[in-house]
This record gives C-alpha cells, sequence and structure tokens, in this order.
C-alpha cells in the first residue's frame, strides 16, 4: 500500500464520505472530502498531491459524467486518477463510466476489499 496517497472523496452524501474517510484513514490513505462536484473540482485544483479521485456518479446539480469531463478537459488535472462510484450497477453502467472518462468504476455498497484492490493498483 501506498502510505499517505491523498485520496479525494467526492459525494453528495455525509455519509458515504464519513464511512469512506474512516475506511481509508485506518488504512494509511489520506483524505479530502467534497459534498459536490464543483466543491471537488475546486480541491483537486488546490491540492495537486491528490492521486486518486473517488466521485459518486449521481449527484445534484452537476453529476460525475459532467465533473469527469470537466477534470479530464483542464490539463491541471486531466492525469488524476478518477474511480466512479455509483449505485447504479446495471448492465452497461461500467462501461458508460469509463467511456466518460473514469478510470475504474466501483459499484455501492461499496465492497472494502474491492476498493483496497483498485487503490493499490493506481
Amino acid at each position: 500500500m501506498k502510505q499517505h496517497t491523498m485520496i479525494l472523496i467526492v459525494d453528495d452524501d455525509n455519509r458515504n464520505i464519513f464511512a469512506l474517510k474512516a475506511t481509508l484513514a485506518s488504512r494509511g490513505y489520506k483524505c479530502l472530502t467534497a459534498l459536490s462536484a464543483a466543491a471537488g473540482i475546486d480541491l483537486l485544483l488546490s491540492n495537486p498531491g491528490t492521486k486518486i479521485v473517488l466521485l459518486d456518479m449521481m449527484m445534484p446539480e452537476m453529476d460525475g459524467y459532467e465533473a469527469l469531463k470537466a477534470i479530464r478537459n483542464n490539463e491541471q488535472i486531466a492525469h488524476t486518477t478518477v474511480i466512479a462510484v455509483t449505485a447504479q450497477a446495471m448492465v452497461g453502467d461500467r462501461e458508460r463510466c469509463l467511456r466518460a472518462g473514469a478510470d475504474e468504476y466501483i459499484s455501492k455498497p461499496i465492497n472494502v476489499d474491492v476498493l483496497l484492490d483498485l487503490l493499490k493498483k493506481f
């Protein structure tokens, strides 16, 4: 595991943020959090050491698909690894997230072992 890897969690539900942050912190990851995609993009721009974004795909105002487009179109942050996190687990949803620019996809409820394996990959 990469100790002290900075991860940005973007989710409009505080409970999801709390659970993910606690889980990741207990394994040596540092976390930033945002309750909206716009706030997440701002945090990403102001924290260039952030390596991975866990991005909820279904949020009000700006959804994860719009956020991915904004991230990939900004050369300052386009290289950031983005893992799409969504409750949508229908056939084709993973592919849709990857086509939109996500590096990987994980469905809710999050299986912690699967998430940790994904984080090790990056």
